[in-house]
This record gives structure tokens, sequence and C-alpha cells, in this order.
């Protein structure tokens, strides 16, 4: 279970023990590739206890990565957290601490495209199947299980297109054809708190702290949190591949944490502020955000969810061309275009049609026009939409 403190003081207490504090507020910054140890006695219990955070090996953590790690257990209600040195890198391992050639694996087709790739480009040669599922599956992901089936790997929302999907359906479908089936989560879009992933029998939630954890864009960290049945195997396996974060990234990660609650708060707002504007104008035909009832899922993020944070995406009623593309993105003031999210700053993005039906597997919703992805920063709404609303004149 999540911390029973409220979020906003979960975020701000949590990992801040006198061990890895040392009489500071923050946690130290321990930098460390050997550890030293004073006598063979002090040696032996290192060793005995390498897993249950003693100062051992650079490799296996210092104090610095340690306050981190039970920080993310504290808000996410895990056994323990590994920390990686990117979302991907967390992805893509803990995937690979649980399956093994010959294997099968569902993933949700409208994942983030880097793990799609992963599972086609990579998993693929060492014998690994994956079949890509319509995330709106619900209890019919039943019917997908093999007996080789090992992980059933959710996103929700969906990448791009935002998809919320029945977790308590398909897990308890799925429990009930393999009790045995790890079950992973990418929670990078509710930061790990807006959706408590392990209360709902997830496995493992895994996130790219690198986006609403820092909330700076200027570290890349990823977390997986896992419940006791699958930890161990978590932690030993990624620590063979040779996982790790440095210690000044989990730092930053850490002081991110403090500011969480009051950040989301803030990317909640002013998100739906511009959602809302953007589903009354008349160039757009569907706006994609969860906590509008014209996003798909959204009966079960209300039901599920605790907020919504700032990324969403819209489709416009038609295609846009290559020259109104120029214009509509190429001269905004406040949005910028970059391959990621999470941060203070707005940010914007497209996909077309066919893009989009490439990158979605499995799923047969089609998109007719120019599908732009956003993420609502820190700045006022009101200049936002400003922005927002010269780039639609540059393409009337």
């Amino acid at each position: 279970m999540p911390s029973s403190k409220k979020l906003a003081t979960a975020v701000v207490h949590a990992g801040r023990t006198s061990r890895y504090t040392q009489s500071a507020v923050n946690p130290v910054v321990q930098r460390a590739s050997s550890l030293t140890f004073e006598s063979l006695a002090d040696k032996k219990d290192a060793t005995q206890n390498r897993a249950n955070k003693a100062l051992f090996y650079g490799r296996r953590g210092t104090l610095t990565h340690f306050a981190l790690q039970d920080a993310m257990c504290e808000l996410e209600g895990g056994a323990g957290c590994y920390l990686f040195p990117c979302g991907a890198a967390a992805v893509t391992n803990t995937i690979l601490a649980f399956v093994k050639s010959g294997d099968h694996l569902l993933v949700s087709g409208a994942a983030y495209e880097p793990t799609q790739e992963f599972c086609q480009q990579v998993l693929a040669r060492f014998g690994v199947a994956t079949t890509f599922y319509d995330p709106m599956a619900g209890a019919e992901i039943a019917k997908l299980i093999r007996p080789e089936t090992k992980v059933l790997f959710l996103e929700s929302p969906s990448s791009l297109t935002l998809e919320v999907s029945d977790i308590p359906a398909m897990v308890q479908a799925a429990r009930a054809v393999n009790p045995e089936i790890v079950i992973i989560i990418d929670n990078t879009w509710a930061a790990g708190v807006l959706f408590p992933a392990l209360d709902f029998g997830v496995d493992i939630s895994v996130q790219a702290g690198t986006k609403y954890l820092v909330g700076h864009s200027d570290v890349m960290i990823g977390t997986a949190v896992a419940n006791a049945r699958t930890w161990d195997t978590l932690r030993e396996q990624a620590y063979l591949m040779g996982q790790m974060a440095d210690a000044d990234s989990a730092y930053t990660t850490l002081r991110g944490l403090r500011t969480l609650k009051v950040r989301l708060a803030q990317h909640e707002q002013s998100s739906l502020e511009v959602a809302k504007w953007l589903s009354k104008r008349p160039e757009v035909a569907r706006v994609f955000h969860p906590a509008l009832p014209s996003c798909l899922g959204h009966e079960h993020f209300v039901r599920d969810f605790s907020g919504s944070s700032g990324l969403f995406s819209f489709e416009l009623t038609r295609t846009l061309s290559h020259d109104e593309l120029e214009r509509f993105f190429d001269h905004f003031s406040l949005f910028t275009m970059a391959y990621s999210w999470g941060g203070f700053e707005s940010l914007i993005l497209y996909n077309q049609p066919s893009e989009i039906a490439r990158i979605r597997p499995g799923i047969e919703r089609p998109l007719q026009g120019t599908l732009i992805r956003v993420h609502i920063g820190l700045e006022a709404v009101d200049d936002l939409i400003a922005d927002l609303e010269r780039a639609f004149a540059r393409i009337a």
C-alpha cells in the first residue's frame, strides 16, 4: 500500500531518514564506486546484506540511491525500487527480468513506441514472442493468454491517444487464466502517484522519472517499484545486467519529488483549461484528455485515478500539409518541440494519421486528421492559449 500520509506530506518527507540525511535537510550526495570496510566482520556483514541497503559496492547503491528507493516505495507502496539510467531502460530491463526464449508476452498496441520496438527488434531475436493488444480489451485480454505467456505489459493512459484501460478487469481476467503472470505497467503519465498501480494488483510500476519526478528537464532516470513477489527477481536480474543510476541523478530526482504534488496540481489545472478551450475550436475534431468525456476510457479514469497530469493530445479535423505544418509549428513563442515532457515548460509535437496507424498494432481506430500532442507546463494559461490561437490563425 502507498503511504498513509497525504501526497503533499509524503513527497516532502519520503526518504529523509537520519541515516540518509546525516543531520542535513536533504539526503547526502554519496558518490562512490569502492566502499571500504574496517574489518573482515564488516565486509562479511555488507556482503550478506548487499541486497538490503548495505553499503557494499557502488553498483548496488549508496545512501543517495537508498533514500530515493525508500521514497519511491513509500509513494507507490512497493517492497523494493530499482533505479535505471532512463525510463526506456526501466521498461526493457524489467521485461527482460521475467522472460526467456520460448516465452510470450502481451503488450499494449498503444504503448510507448520504443517499448514496441524493443519487443519487435530485441526480444524477437532471442525467441520471445509478442502479441500487441487493444488497450480497451478489458476482460477480453484473457483470450490472448497462452500457456507460455509470462508477462502482461500495460500502459494507461496510452501514448499519443491517451486511452484509459480497464485495469481492474484486465488484472482479474489475466490472473484467472494464469495466477503467476507478471503484470507490469508504464505508469509515467500518472507519475506513479495519481494511479496506485500495485493496489490494483499490478506487480511492477515502471516510470520514466525523467518526466514528472525530476520535473525540470535536466536529468534522465527510470524507476521500477515492485511488489514482494517480484522484487527479488527484478533486483537481481537488473543488477546482473549492469543497471544503475548515478548518485547525482538520484539526488536531483529526490529534490524534484519535494515539489511533485504542487507541480502536478498546476499541470492538471492548466491542461484542463487548455483542453476545454481546444474542444470548442472549429479546427479540432477530438480532444484526447483522460479527464474529459471525449477520451476513450474516461469512465475508468474517473473511477481509478486521483488526478490528471499535463500531457494530452487532440486531433484536427483534417490532415495538414507540409507547408501548413511549418506555418503552424515554426512560429510559437512559448511552446517548443522536444521528444519529452513532464518539465516546467510547454511542449508540442505532431503525428500524421499514417504514422499513428503504423505504431498502433492491433488497434482498429484510425485517425482522420493530424494528431497534435501537447504538454502543458507551468506558464500562465492565457499566454499558452494565445500562442495556440496564433498558430491556428496561421493555417486558417
